[in-house]
């Protein structure tokens, strides 16, 4: 399934989670590398098929995702 020209999601390819198109690479690893204080230009150090634009997909995917999460509040039920 192709989510956008950047993000893709095969269930054959890394058990169905988001990757950079034709790599193997997460896009969650690349989130928690940043979050982990990584910079751009460490990532693409390390990963040389990745690109500015998927860094910045992947940080687009992510925020798409947040953006039409639902939240449901449960509240325990009261015995009677």
């Amino acid at each position: 399934m192709t989510v956008t020209d950047r993000i893709e999601i095969y269930p054959k390819v890394m058990q169905g989670k988001p990757v950079i198109r034709g790599t193997r690479i997460p896009v969650e690893l690349l989130l928690r590398k940043l979050a982990e204080g990584a910079t751009e230009a460490d990532l693409l150090d390390a990963y040389p098929r990745l690109t500015r634009e998927d860094l910045q997909a992947a940080i687009g995917y992510a925020a798409d995702v947040l953006a039409h999460e639902e939240t449901f509040i449960l509240t325990p039920r009261q015995e009677p």
